[in-house]
């Protein structure tokens, strides 16, 4: 008799139209707790509070013998004990659809830009979906040309990388962000603003994308006022939303923006629900939901397309070891460093050349290129570890023929590598004028021995020519 009560609940829980009801016991901070729900509604699941505000919609983050804890997608203001509380048929589903491009919406997959209803695809995607197993994954593709110098050359992007970008407020994220959205190869881009700051969603739109930008990009928006359930929701609704497009056979880029504000939100959303504090206030479920995320994005199965995932990381204190930075640059296939003292320098990007690294190399370049990023990079090396003794005036050229080389070739390096928001350059370009600049500062690059050189060197000859092709403009 009992298997058979048990049987019929679970069928009446899991129909489509089943609705359960509950009442409001206690109403904390955030976390709201429900009693006549426990056997309903399962962690993860969506309840509407019906409160003297109207409806609020929440979410199960916890169960125990007090009853069911939900925290709000908005608001619990007006919510009193007694309140009436009801199992809600909304799933944690979004449909996307090619009617999507060139549209603003929320963490819920409703829109915000004013343009009236979203087209709904055939197929449902789960928003907290798991990763695809890693035998049915293909392996990362070929060299993504960003038009950005200095990733294309000595920090390069393939199809299907993860790549964290780290820095401390203020130091170029948003606008490298930018910049990738504009010049990089890819036939749909998605962007997550998580924790944004209302006031520069709009900016990021006109001024970053522009109008060719957002032809072809898909943004879900989380403002820095909403509750700690919308900003963790929106990197999960653009992650199955690029999972969708990649599906479709289509090249994914996937801008998050920012994974610490993610990782906060979940902070918060722990902490309500009576996990104990870790690292830096940190609970567990932080470190577990990461890779969740992260790991999600990737190249796609056979037939596929594949997702190219570009995520911040706002360091505390400009600290690249803190807990959450730490985290995700061991789940990622590679790091750009922004420097707060190149920024200061005027140099944007503001690109660490010898703290970032791709995991890529040297698989991605042709083995010429990759001497020319060999060669430039220990050059610049040899610069920096000088460069205390050079600028005060403690080192006589002429001491250290290697050094005297680096410092011919640092400055001109400088200038190059500097890049305007509206500014793109080919790869094959940076190329060979980085390898100019070598040969003109007197250091040798060790060019592989070949009848054919891989291109694009097998053009340059020992001896680059005088003019190159100007940079192109991007959109």
């Amino acid at each position: 008799m009992q298997t058979a009560f048990s049987d019929l609940t679970s069928q009446l829980r899991n129909a489509p139209e089943a609705r359960v009801t509950g009442e409001v016991r206690a109403v904390l901070g955030l976390s709201l707790t429900v009693s006549g729900l426990e056997r309903a509604v399962g962690i993860g699941g969506r309840c509407t509070v019906h409160g003297a505000r109207g409806p609020v919609l929440g979410e199960v983050v916890g169960i125990d013998a007090r009853g069911t804890h939900l925290l709000p997608f908005g608001s619990w203001a007006g919510v009193v004990v007694g309140d009436k509380v009801e199992s809600s048929p909304r799933g944690d589903l979004v449909r996307p659809d090619a009617g999507w491009i060139g549209r603003v919406v929320n963490a819920l997959g409703d829109p915000l830009d004013g343009r009236g209803p979203l087209m709904e695809g055939d197929a449902p995607r789960m928003v907290r979906a798991g990763p695809p197993a890693a035998f049915a994954r293909r392996r990362v593709g070929a060299r993504l040309d960003t038009g950005i110098k200095t990733l294309d050359v000595f920090v390069p992007l393939c199809r299907g990388q993860r790549m964290g970008v780290f820095a401390g407020s203020g130091v170029g994220k948003s606008t490298l962000m930018a910049m990738l959205a504009r010049g990089a190869q890819a036939d749909v881009i998605v962007v997550g603003l998580v924790g944004e700051r209302g006031r520069e969603v709009q900016d990021f739109i006109q001024e970053d994308l522009g109008a060719q930008g957002m032809a072809r990009s898909v943004m879900i928006v989380s403002t820095g006022d909403e509750p700690p359930l919308m900003r963790r929701q929106a990197a999960w609704t653009a992650t199955a939303v690029a999972e969708h497009f990649r599906n479709q056979g289509l090249q994914v880029l996937l801008l998050l923006d920012s994974v610490t504000r993610f990782a906060m939100a979940q902070r918060e959303i722990g902490l309500a629900a009576g996990e104990p504090p870790t690292a830096k206030g940190y609970p567990p479920t932080v470190f577990a939901e990461l890779p969740q995320l992260l790991e999600r994005s990737g190249p796609g199965a056979e037939g596929q397309g594949d997702i190219t995932g570009l995520y911040t990381v706002l360091v505390d204190g400009d600290d690249m070891n803190e807990p959450v930075a730490d985290a995700v640059r061991g789940v990622l296939d590679g790091h750009v460093v922004l420097d707060r003292a190149i920024a200061e320098q005027g140099r944007f990007p503001a690109v660490n050349i010898q703290k970032s690294i791709s995991r890529m190399l040297p698989a991605c370049h042709s083995p010429a290129e990759y001497a020319v990023l060999q060669a430039a990079r220990r050059s610049l090396a040899r610069h920096a570890d000088m460069e205390e003794l050079i600028r005060i005036g403690a080192y006589k050229v002429g001491s250290d023929e290697e050094v005297d080389a680096a410092i011919r070739f640092a400055g001109p390096a400088d200038s190059f590598l500097s890049q305007r928001k509206g500014e793109a350059m080919i790869a094959d370009e940076s190329f060979a004028e980085i390898y100019r600049m070598l040969s003109e500062a007197g250091i040798n690059v060790a060019l592989p021995k070949s009848p054919a050189p891989p291109a694009p060197l097998s053009a340059w000859g020992r001896h680059p020519p005088e003019g190159l092709s100007p940079p192109r403009m991007g959109g």
